[in-house]
């Protein structure tokens, strides 16, 4: 039963959502098309350089916690992971964006944004020699440019507050994944590849890693809506 321990936080994270997706106030099941179409070009990214990460051991996984399959050296429920957790992000996303009005005025998300650029590139070159850090924290402040000064986007300050409201089940999901009420990590990281900021086990980069994932899950899911409609 141990070796299902993160195939069935997937499945836990994710099986909520999946069956209200189909209520009738909410209707989530007639996007599952522009989900599964905007995950797939997400994880894509996300796959290579968790392969990458793993390859040259900034993390590693506990091999007890899982069934044993893997694709790219990954295990399967690693992989699963990027379409799990973007799931969940994206229903409560677009449920929350459906019933309340949570869009910012264009000065205050245009200072947001400029802000937190300057701050995650200040944090990515200072790290420099962290690699986790360093290449987490200047994607961010990459993604951010170019989501909002060159594609144009509007909600990324609504994004952030709905990302920042979805803390308390990221901070639960990832906590059992790096520790929290296990005899061990599913997920073990190398102390010199980042900071050693932790939030309970969850090492800080881990949030930031977490906020480009739904970011452009969302633009794209966005994108693939608007053709559906």
């Amino acid at each position: 039963m141990l070796s299902y321990t993160y195939l069935l936080i997937n499945f836990f994270t994710i099986i909520i959502c999946f069956i209200f997706s189909f209520h009738h106030k909410i209707k989530f099941n007639r996007h599952f098309g522009a989900f599964i179409k905007s995950s797939f070009l997400v994880a894509l990214v996300f796959i290579v350089w968790d392969a990458w990460f793993t390859k040259i051991g900034v993390w590693w996984f506990n091999d007890q916690y899982l069934i044993g399959l893997r694709l790219l050296d990954l295990p399967i429920e690693e992989i699963l992971f990027f379409f799990c957790i973007p799931f969940s992000c994206i229903f409560t996303y677009f449920c929350i964006n459906k019933f309340f009005k949570l869009d910012w005025k264009p000065l205050p998300e245009k200072i947001f944004v400029i802000t937190s650029i300057i701050i995650a590139l200040f944090i990515g070159l200072y790290f420099n020699d962290k690699i986790y850090t360093c290449i987490t924290f200047i994607s961010t402040a990459v993604s951010l440019s170019v989501l909002y000064f060159i594609l144009k986007v509007k909600w990324i300050g609504k994004a952030s507050f709905i990302y920042l409201l979805l803390m308390p089940g990221f901070l639960m999901v990832n906590g059992i994944l790096t520790g929290t009420g296990l005899e061990s990590p599913i997920v073990n990281y190398n102390p010199n590849n980042f900071i050693g900021l932790r939030i309970l086990t969850i090492p800080i980069e881990d949030t930031v890693y977490g906020y480009i994932l739904i970011l452009w899950n969302i633009y794209f899911f966005e994108k693939f809506k608007k053709v559906e409609m």
